[in-house]
């Protein structure tokens, strides 16, 4: 890289250096692009004949000299597209002779001159994409000789004069991306030869003045992003050479003024994101008999309030963007936007649109973009639709289509987004799809699909968002998907029929971040510890499955985690600790404990438990059944044996009387009559009426013995 040298040898005869008779008077300087570093020089002051310096597209660093200002010939300094810093210099004021000055794309700041309204011959000041401040110098408004002021991307502030209504040659006027408020003042109508007038991304209110529509040279309108509010004016369609009218953004109400249709120059129109409504005037019908404006490649009505038929839109053969979306457009969609064969673009999502897709729009083969979402489209996705192969973005969300997916689509290869959720689709997703391998986005879910997910849509592999909840899908979650699919960062499967185990593949899909929701399937086994890998995943939902097992511990690893339900499931044992801080929602209807829930009660046994397989649980409990049945019967017999012995003994004491009462009876007189009587554990006993003697002796003597009669001896 060349260094700028401040002794400003002798340079006649260099490229870019132009010199008078004198070969020491230099009259042109041109070092556009050299490379240059290092600051201006103060010395060029001494080229007293120079009439052109340029200096752009170079590394200069530092201020402005003021010694510039010196410099009484010189018509044009271009200083762009540099590293300069500071205030620029009064002094620059000085150079009456200036007709372009050029400080554009640096990092000046500070103020603009009042000075600059010296500059009598001034015909182009450029200073955008600096950082100048302030307002708008009133002083620039005398400089009657300007055609160029581009002021734009800087931090300038304040209302616009109205003086400027006085630079009669003004062609260009560029303010856009600063701070200006207030309104537009009407003298700006008195701008007979303004071509281009960019007020865009300032924070400007007030109405658009009628007066404006008495430019008569304008040809590109530019308001987007500020805060105008009221009707579009009624006199617009006296801009006969408009080609460009931008009024996005911004607050303007009303309809649309029928007079737009006499711009029949008129190439972008964009007014969405306003509060206009009402329907189209008739004067859009861009018909060959009205000579109406034909020309017009994009309209962009998006985000208003119109109402009625999208027909008078339609006849263009140079359209090339159409966007009317989130209007409340209805009826049907016409046939005839298949004319429009350039249309690139057509978003019609949003509206109240009814019947149909046409299958007119096969001619539109430079199609790319088709959205016709949330709208109350019916009946089925025409075949006819194939021939639009360029198509990256088909949007047929939120409608009441019918019918089943068609296979063609595997046929558009470009495809980058499909979006058929929230329709009435039947029938298996096919398998064709898998073939659209530059695909990011595919939303089925909210349909009546069923069979099985193909395997083959392992064949997006730059899928990011896979949605097909919500359907009546089968079978097992194939692993081909969870392999090749590796930059999903949305995956979504839930309410469906799916069963089986979640494979461990699904740990693979390390990008995955917004959500993994395989809740309300039939899923079974094992929540696989290659989750764990996820580590960027927000939200995991498994709940309303047949999950078993133990939650993995490698789940604590998913510190972007801030949602998870694994909520009605067959999960036994301890939460890890790293989950405790979610709520008991996530984990109810499961056989776990830990925090949230009530504690484990015994860590050991339950840690114990979780080492071993499942035969060696079955033995060991089968062990303590056993050896607690033979406890039970061994302390059974004992208390049996027990009891026994006690009740001899009881029985023998307590029971004596009543043995003699009994013989008593039988002796005196045979009252009673026993055939037999005993008494277990007794000693007493009758056998039978042939021992009475022998019993009835035997009472006497126990009688006589009990009355004290007889002593020890029997005598």
């Amino acid at each position: 890289m060349a260094s700028w040298s401040p002794g400003l040898p002798d340079t006649c005869g260099w490229n870019g250096v132009t010199c008078s008779d004198d070969r020491n008077h230099v009259v042109a300087l041109n070092l556009s692009g050299y490379g240059l570093s290092g600051s201006v020089s103060s010395k060029f002051a001494g080229l007293a004949f120079l009439e052109t310096l340029d200096l752009s597209s170079n590394s200069l660093t530092g201020p402005i000299p003021p010694e510039i200002g010196h410099l009484k010939r010189l018509k044009t300094l271009n200083l762009q597209q540099n590293r300069l810093t500071g205030r620029t210099p009064d002094e620059l004021g000085g150079c009456s002779a200036l007709q372009v000055l050029s400080m554009a794309d640096n990092m000046l700041q500070g103020e603009i001159p009042s000075s600059f309204g010296r500059l009598a011959a001034l015909q182009v000041l450029n200073l955008a994409n600096n950082q100048f401040s302030g307002s708008i110098p009133t002083a620039l408004c005398g400089l009657s000789s300007l055609s160029y002021l581009n002021l734009l991307g800087n931090a300038l502030n304040g209302a616009i004069p109205p003086q400027l209504g006085n630079l009669s040659h003004l062609q260009m006027l560029s303010l856009f991306h600063n701070g200006l408020t207030g309104s537009i003042p009407a003298e700006i109508g008195k701008l007979q030869r303004l071509q281009l007038l960019f007020l865009y991304e300032n924070q400007m209110t007030g109405i658009i003045p009628h007066e404006l529509t008495n430019c008569s040279s304008l040809e590109e309108l530019d308001f987007f992003g500020n805060s105008f509010s009221g009707p579009i004016p009624e006199t617009i369609g006296k801009l006969k050479n408009l080609v460009v009218l931008q009024l996005r953004q911004n607050d303007l109400s009303g309809p649309v003024p029928p007079s737009l249709g006499d711009c029949n120059k008129l190439q972008a129109l964009a007014l969405a994101d306003n509060r206009l409504s009402g329907s189209l005037p008739p004067t859009f019908r861009f018909l060959a008999e009205l000579t109406l404006i034909t020309h017009l490649a994009i309209i962009n009505l998006s985000h208003n309030r119109f109402t009625g038929s999208i027909s008078p839109l339609l006849g263009s053969n140079a359209l090339v963007k159409l966007d009317l979306t989130n209007n409340a457009f209805s009826g049907v969609i016409p046939p005839a936007l298949g004319e429009s064969t350039n249309l690139a673009r057509l978003r019609l999502g949003h509206n109240l649109l009814q019947g149909g897709i046409p299958s007119k729009l096969s001619r539109l083969r430079w199609l790319d973009f088709l959205d016709m979402s949330s709208n109350n489209l019916t009946d089925e996705i025409p075949s006819d639709l194939s021939n639009c192969t360029r198509l990256t973005h088909l949007l047929l969300g939120k409608n009441r289509v019918t019918g089943t997916i068609p296979s063609w689509l595997g046929n558009l290869h470009s495809l980058g987004e499909l979006d058929l959720s929230w329709n009435e689709l039947s029938g298996k997703i096919p398998a064709e799809i898998g073939n659209c391998s530059g695909m990011l986005k595919l939303s089925l879910q909210d349909n009546h699909l069923s069979g099985m997910i193909p395997p083959e849509l392992g064949g997006l592999t730059s899928l990011n968002v896979l949605n097909l909840q919500r359907n009546n899908l089968t079978g097992t979650i194939p692993s081909a998907v969870l392999i090749h699919c590796k930059k999903l960062y949305e995956l979504r499967l839930s309410e469906n029929s799916l069963t089986g185990s979640i494979p461990s593949e699904i740990g693979q899909l390390i990008e995955l971040q917004v959500i993994l929701d395989l809740s309300r399937n039939h899923l079974s086994g094992d929540i696989p510890s290659s989750l764990g890998n996820l580590i960027k995943l927000e939200r995991l939902n498994l709940s309303f499955n047949h999950l078993d097992g133990q939650i993995p511990a490698s789940l604590e690893q998913l510190t972007s985690l801030h949602r998870l339900n694994l909520s009605n499931n067959l999960l036994y044992g301890r939460i890890p600790a790293g989950l405790s801080s979610f709520p008991v929602s996530s984990f109810t209807a499961t056989k776990l404990c830990g925090a949230p829930l009530t504690a484990c009660i015994t860590r050991s046994s339950t840690s114990d438990m979780s080492r071993l397989s499942n035969a060696a649980v079955a033995g060991i409990i089968v062990a303590i059944v056993s050896i607690s049945a033979v406890v039970c019967v061994v302390l059974l017999c004992i208390i049996i044996r027990l009891w026994s012995k006690w009740r001899e003994v009881s029985v023998s004491n307590s029971d004596g009387e009543e043995c003699k009462e009994k013989h008593e009876r039988r002796g005196g007189g045979g009252g009673d009559r026993f055939e037999s009587y005993w008494k277990i554990g007794s000693t007493c006993m009758v056998t039978s009426s042939e021992k009475q003697s022998s019993t009835s002796e035997t009472s006497i003597l126990q009688r006589k013995m009990a009355a004290g009669g007889l002593d020890d001896s029997g005598s």
